[in-house]
């Protein structure tokens, strides 16, 4: 398996003013309660609590 090199995946910033990218959660957990997310070679949990926040962890 090849290993992907985390900065060929950095992109400049867009300039001052530009509409950011925006994704809904429902988008992003699809009925789930937790969606794992990788970050340069680290994998973090982001969860939904019973109360509705957010929580991401290493």
């Amino acid at each position: 398996m090849l290993k992907r090199d985390p900065a060929a995946d950095v992109r400049p910033p867009p300039p001052d003013g530009s509409p950011k990218p925006r994704l809904s959660s429902d988008e992003l957990f699809r009925g789930r309660h937790e969606v794992e997310i990788e970050h340069q070679g680290e994998i973090y949990r982001l969860r939904v609590t019973r109360a509705g926040k957010l929580i991401l962890t290493k």
